[in-house]
């Protein structure tokens, strides 16, 4: 036993020799060296802060890393040109980033898109998020009127393509007329407009047979899908022939409105006796305006109207989508609301009074009992588009007949055969110089356009404060267009005037 025991200290010994002499330190020297007993206050604990400190370092440093990772699976799996993804909607991209490369003009020169586009959208994703939690507190405060449906009344015609126009009668008859006047009327009115608060007493002393009608899908119009400022001017002829207009007729166009009648100088000038504007809106987007005209344009405007004629020129569809929350929701709202501008003091006052309340109320009920959406949005994008003509083509010019060279020699002399060209007839305008829904630079490029038209600038004036509920501005009007009153012609005693409401009366 004691011989064992030699051996294995003396195996022992020669291990220990020769783990010294190759530098090798035994294993479990380390562990008992190393090891520290807890009741050691010789060295210090780690504290558990820096600990935290180090593994959340740690962790936020495998995340970039996986994050670079995925970015390279990504890039190399999808952005690669001959990718799936690449090849199926690579064109359709390259398409939509083509047309929406005109947004880049409106950011600062020192902002690079990539970086500025997405903050932009994030912002606006943030904005109507909180609209939308807050559209429901802010309904509850206020009192809203309900949107009330009336039972149809007027009287309708049947034009050459099958459609039906509505429309109404005020003032004298045709057959005793001394001037008819047909107005087309703005969107969200009908037309139940008019000229807001005519007496017919004033129409009776000036012989005016007044004839309104509602657009095509308003009122109780039928739609008229794809129309144009063309069809509108026709439809305007077939309803003076339809209700015994067989001269002449002068036109009105207020505010959105005096596109229609533009139209009506372009394409049926020889039916046109004269044409009468208040507040006339043009193309907002009109090339020809040169610099101070559309900045005087667009500085008057907000942003929520700058929005909407963004959306009807480039996005139709989404416009669609805000008229139908706005005008079909069942109820009127602050009118405020539905105008989308400043108003003056003069306006502001009209507008709080009950009978322009009312007067609209009852026209917007008017003007979308069909519920349908489109009439609007085609209106909103009539104004903004092409309109097939332009302004100039208006002007009167003298056109010459230069057939060949004995023609060209004539002109010379001032001996060819030439004639007037453009809209021969009378043209009045009258502009609000406080007028923010039309600003005076709209007039200021029109006067520009066709120095033969009559301006009549009022100062003071706003958008509606002129021309509603105003007997003496009517008169006014009246007398700049037709000279002295001189009644209705062969006035007998017992004729009455046209009354819209009753059909025995025409």
């Amino acid at each position: 036993m004691a011989e064992v025991i030699r051996a294995t200290n003396s195996w022992q010994d020669e291990l220990a020799d020769l783990l010294q002499d190759s530098g090798v330190h035994d294993p479990f020297a380390v562990r008992e060296s190393d090891y520290v007993s807890p009741s050691d206050n010789s060295v210090e604990s780690e504290s558990v802060k820096e600990q935290v400190k180090e593994f959340v370092k740690a962790w936020g440093e495998m995340m970039l890393e996986l994050a670079k990772g995925f970015k390279d699976i990504v890039e190399q799996s999808l952005m690669m040109e001959d990718s799936f993804v690449v090849q199926k909607l690579g064109k359709p991209c390259a398409k939509v980033k083509g047309r929406l490369m005109f947004l880049n003009d409106y950011l600062p020169e020192d902002r690079d898109p990539a970086h500025a586009w997405p903050v932009i959208l994030f912002v606006c994703f943030l904005s109507l998020t909180v609209l939308c939690l807050t559209v429901g507190e802010n309904n509850t405060i206020k009192h809203l009127k309900k949107v009330q449906m009336h039972p149809p009344i007027a009287t309708r015609i049947m034009l050459p393509d099958g459609r039906h126009i509505a429309y109404d009668q005020h003032g004298v008859p045709a057959d005793r007329a001394r001037h008819t006047i047909i107005m087309p009327h703005p969107m969200l009115f009908s037309r139940l407009t008019g000229i807001p608060g005519v007496k017919p007493s004033l129409l009776e002393d000036y012989g005016i047979h007044l004839v309104t009608y509602d657009l095509p899908g308003f009122g109780e119009s039928d739609p008229h899908p794809g129309r144009n400022l063309s069809s509108s001017a026709f439809d305007i002829l077939h309803l003076a022939d339809a209700v015994g207009v067989s001269d002449k007729f002068w036109v009105l166009g207020y505010s959105g409105a005096a596109m229609h009648v533009w139209a009506s100088l372009n394409y049926i000038p020889h039916r046109v006796a004269g044409a009468a504007f208040v507040a006339p809106m043009i193309n907002p987007y009109e090339p020809s305006m040169n610099k101070e005209e559309k900045h005087g344009t667009w500085v008057k405007w907000g942003g929520k109207r700058k929005f909407v004629y963004f959306l009807a020129r480039r996005f139709p569809r989404l416009l669609s989508k805000l008229y139908q929350r706005k005008f079909l929701s069942g109820e009127h709202g602050c009118i405020n609301d539905w105008l989308s501008f400043s108003m003056g003091q003069k306006d502001e006052a009209l507008i709080s009074e009950m009978t322009f309340q009312e007067f609209w109320y009852r026209n917007v009920e008017e003007s979308i009992r069909q519920g349908n959406i489109a009439p609007f949005v085609e209106e909103s994008v009539l104004l903004v588009s092409d309109w097939g003509f332009k302004l100039a083509d208006l002007q009167v010019h003298r056109k010459c007949q230069n057939k060949g060279f004995v023609d060209w020699l004539k002109s010379i002399y001032n001996q060819a055969e030439c004639e007037l060209a453009g809209y021969l007839g009378p043209i009045h305008i009258w502009q609000g110089m406080e007028d923010a829904a039309v600003p005076p630079s709209m007039t200021s490029f029109i006067a520009r356009v066709l120095p033969q038209a009559t301006v009549h600038r009022l100062p003071n004036e706003g958008h509606f404060s002129f021309f509603f509920f105003c007997n003496e501005c009517h008169r006014q009007i009246f007398s700049s267009l037709f000279g002295a009153p001189q009644g209705a012609l062969n006035n007998q005693a017992g004729e009455h005037l046209v009354d819209p409401a009753d059909p025995t009366s025409e």
